[in-house]
């Protein structure tokens, strides 16, 4: 009885085969990076830049990224906006509910550096980065949804280079 008509030789014959080497470190991260669940946190005029590029028009789906409401339920913050004083003890406190690890993506001018109120306005912080941690600045006033998505790109690049020892912050 002769198998070489089976795929299966034909396989080991030509040198292809079905076991893929790796470690946990990168199956991990590549898990991570591909399933992202954003909450997005939109404050001003930038929340409609990130409810475009939520849209079905520009299908973040294909990325893994399915936008959650709930923090609990999110990996990934997206603020986008004007924060003030009065709103950054809230944005913190639905960064400490999120689930770990997470991330966090600034959007805009406004969120990244006060944007064209940080001079004059007393009550914008002057960047969210004063009162979380953030992994990925997107710049623009308002930025647009092309800008937003190369930022998540950018980030799920940043997590597949991640280590295990990086994630506990």
């Amino acid at each position: 009885m002769t198998f070489d008509n089976l795929e299966v030789n034909h396989r080991e014959k030509t040198g292809e085969s079905e076991i893929i080497l790796t470690n946990l470190d990168e199956l991990t991260n590549w898990a991570r990076a591909n399933s992202l669940w954003p909450m997005g946190f939109g404050l001003a005029c930038c929340a409609i830049e990130m409810m475009a590029t939520f849209a079905s028009s520009h299908d973040l789906e294909r990325f893994g990224i399915f936008p959650r409401n709930s923090p609990r339920q999110s990996d990934l913050m997206i603020v986008s906006g004007t924060v003030t004083f009065k709103m950054a003890d809230r944005v913190r406190r639905l960064y400490e509910q999120m689930a770990e690890p997470r991330y966090v993506i600034s959007m805009g001018s406004c969120s990244n550096c006060g944007g064209p109120y940080w001079e004059h306005g007393y009550h914008v912080l002057k960047g969210v980065d004063k009162v979380i941690p953030v992994d990925v600045y997107v710049p623009g006033c308002p930025p647009r949804p092309e800008a937003l998505i190369g930022g998540l790109i950018k980030l799920q690049e940043k997590i597949k280079k991640q280590q295990f020892k990086e994630i506990s912050r």
